[in-house]
């Protein structure tokens, strides 16, 4: 009976251990950094939140942006989105088609918005006609 008990036991601490790795790996914020670290584009949003801020990362650079919501001509909806870089000292490197990439990525998924970039971001955009 208590080999039979232990057995269970060591079942669920396995169950658990497995259940634990998987909510590691598929932690958007840990993809996030991942993404930081090798430099891709990485989106982390919850678009059913309009209170809650975005983040991207593009070629090691780590971008915040606020959404905010407004009235279009059918509904409600984000209407304005503001971006600024969490370090901006570390934006050597960061070319004016890199930001347009984030911005057309941006516009993607919210394709009512119109993007503001925050300064020192705002010196290198130049509003395409």
């Amino acid at each position: 009976m208590i080999i039979l008990l232990f057995r269970l036991l060591i079942f669920i601490a396995m169950i658990l251990l497995l259940y634990t790795a998987y909510k590691y790996l598929m932690n958007p914020k840990r993809k996030l950094e991942v993404a930081k670290e090798k430099k891709t584009f990485y989106f982390h949003d919850d678009p059913d939140n309009i209170k809650k801020n975005f983040l991207l990362t593009y070629k090691g650079f780590l971008f915040e942006g606020e959404k905010y919501l407004g009235t279009t001509e059918k509904s409600f909806d984000v209407i304005n989105i503001s971006v600024h870089a969490r370090n901006p000292g570390e934006l050597k490197g960061l070319e004016r088609n890199d930001l347009y990439f984030l911005e057309e990525e941006i516009l993607i998924r919210y394709p009512l918005a119109e993007v503001e970039w925050k300064h020192p971001i705002d010196k290198l955009v130049v509003k395409r006609l």
